[in-house]
């Protein structure tokens, strides 16, 4: 049975490493706004675009207070090459057994160009400051995602 979480919900706590082997846990960003975004693969033409798209909205999205993860199965190093290739300014966090992604609902089958396989689909949350989801999108676009983030921020922003 898919997980389907939704705007209200209690985010999933997770404790994952990033590109250089530290910890991050959902509890040490409490009090603070997180984008969680889930993509497949580092240096694929779609995730590229989605980070790259993130990357420069970056400097905006921290002006609304908020904190930006990237999660995927990839291992450490090669999070840490696409990291530097791509000039990424935040972790990108290791969830080798897709664990994580399966709390979310991310990881499990998905269609692409009418194959059905399991993996990870692209798909983010905003986790508000008290750990509760505050917007949920379960099929990203990744060339405007940055930009699809930021308004939704700033619409959360003008809302509270």
């Amino acid at each position: 049975m898919a997980i389907t979480l939704e705007a209200g919900d209690r985010a999933p706590a997770f404790t994952l490493a990033d590109q250089d082997g530290e910890t991050h846990r959902l509890s040490d960003y409490r009090g603070q706004t997180v984008v969680l975004y889930f993509y497949p693969r580092d240096f694929t033409p779609g995730c590229t675009t989605q980070a790259c798209s993130l990357r420069d909205t970056n400097a905006e999205i921290a002006a609304e207070g908020a904190v930006i993860l990237g999660v995927s199965t990839d291992d450490a190093e090669t999070h840490r090459r696409f990291r530097e290739e791509h000039g990424l300014r935040f972790p990108l966090l290791s969830d080798e057994g897709a664990k994580v992604s399966t709390r979310y609902g991310s990881w499990g089958e998905k269609t692409l160009y009418g194959r059905k396989s399991i993996g990870m689909t692209r798909s983010t949350f905003i986790v508000g400051p008290d750990g509760k989801l505050l917007r949920v999108w379960r099929r990203a676009r990744a060339a405007e995602h940055g930009e699809t983030v930021l308004k939704a921020l700033r619409d959360l922003a003008a809302r509270a």
